[in-house]
């Protein structure tokens, strides 16, 4: 009888996103590595598991959180009813790493779902309807979430989308204008992620800022990607002067591995779902205890080792290394960094031949012709010179 591999299963059962997917078999993972099967040469991650794994896979202090909270409980309750300590530590650890406004947390179990509550979190609290987003943003692939982001490619097939959404151009001085008093919020990535790494003016930010304020409109920083110590600070936003968010949202780093996201707002704002109507948001497995606890423990090894102060050198040293004449740029913030080439036709070889070398790389959903570099925040600097000279090598092969 024929044995059937993992990967034929792969195939024959696992819904495919693409034609072309990596198709790696992946039998453990430690730090920065990916291993494979048999005594294949181990892969490095430099992708972070698409901006997840922000302190390494496996992380001992993760691995130590969750086995005790095996041993506690699972799933309890749906949201919001028990009192679980796993989601109030978390909570309180959150909202202190926040500005004092910030102090209410609503967890989801995805960033996509973070968006969604806090567009009917938005249009619960102002009674309006209309919503802004930015072209070229990413903020996830859910109906709600879908109809934000500013790509029409990705949203044709699936229109009707939601009503009454508007598209700004990012970074564009004079969109601030259609800020009105008709919008409920603007919704807005602090960096722009799937746009190719894409960072603001600190001025422009203050300004979507005050526009805000000024119309009496909710801002909602979409910090998935760029929380949890990414770009240099814990929260991207802290490094644009004086502007803070009516609401932030928040998911992959944070979970360090497992499945988590959140909005925070203030008290004042989160409390209309208290009423008209009564639950007026509800998840089932939002906050579930195992994943809070992961959380917490990755908040706090983030925190103690200061790994967001590190994240700036080392992406200057990537932007050092990575010199080469088919490299037309190298943009970021921290470890948030976009190689740029000419095409993604030059780009994808240049990624298939270093994941043949043992360094994973990718590109973005609306900038195909850079590269996407976001390693765990634990790489060494021995580690980013290897990264490097597999990169470049990919290039010159």
């Amino acid at each position: 009888m024929q044995t059937v591999t993992n990967r034929q299963l792969f195939f024959q059962h696992i819904a495919q996103t693409s034609d072309f997917p990596l198709g790696l078999e992946i039998e453990r993972a430690e730090g920065i590595y990916l291993f494979g099967q048999g005594n294949q040469r181990p892969y490095m991650d430099l992708i972070s598991g698409i901006g997840v794994s922000n302190i390494g896979h496996r992380h001992p202090r993760v691995l130590e959180a969750i086995q005790q909270q095996l041993d506690k409980y699972l799933h309890l309750m749906v949201y919001g009813e028990y009192v679980q300590t796993p989601q109030t530590q978390l909570a309180h650890a959150l909202a202190e790493t926040l500005p004092s406004s910030l102090n209410t947390v609503y967890f989801t179990n995805s960033g996509t779902e973070a968006v969604e509550g806090a567009m009917k979190l938005a249009k619960r609290y102002t009674g309006r309807s209309e919503i802004i987003s930015c072209f070229n943003a990413y903020h996830g692939s859910t109906q709600g979430a879908l109809s934000l982001s500013g790509d029409e490619n990705f949203k044709r097939n699936y229109r009707p989308l939601l009503p009454d959404i508007r598209h700004i151009r990012p970074r564009n001085w004079a969109d601030i204008e259609l800020i009105t008093s008709r919008t409920a919020a603007v919704f807005m990535e602090v960096v722009a992620g799937e746009a190719g790494v894409r960072v603001p003016d600190a001025a422009y930010l203050q300004t979507v800022r005050q526009r805000c304020t000024d119309t009496g409109t909710l801002l909602v920083f979409d910090e998935i990607q760029t929380g949890f110590g990414r770009t240099g600070t814990f929260w991207a936003f802290e490094d644009f002067g004086p502007v803070v968010p009516d609401i932030i949202l928040c998911a992959k780093g944070m979970g360090g591995g497992m499945p988590i996201g959140a909005f925070i707002s203030s008290a004042e704002i989160m409390s209309v779902f208290r009423n008209n109507p009564i639950l007026g948001h509800i998840t089932t497995f939002g906050g579930h205890p195992v994943s809070c606890a992961a959380s917490l423990a990755t908040l706090q090894v983030i925190q103690e080792h200061k790994l967001y102060e590190q994240a700036e050198a080392k992406g200057q040293l990537f932007r050092q290394l990575l010199k080469h004449p088919a490299i037309r740029e190298v943009r970021g913030k921290g470890l948030m960094l976009a190689v740029e080439f000419d095409s993604f036709e030059v780009l994808k070889p240049v990624i298939d031949r270093a994941i043949e070398q043992g360094v994973i790389t990718d590109w973005f959903l609306f900038c195909d012709n850079s590269m996407r570099i976001a390693p765990p925040l634990i790489i060494t600097e021995e580690q980013i010179r290897e990264a490097c000279a597999v990169i470049l090598n990919s290039i010159n092969a």
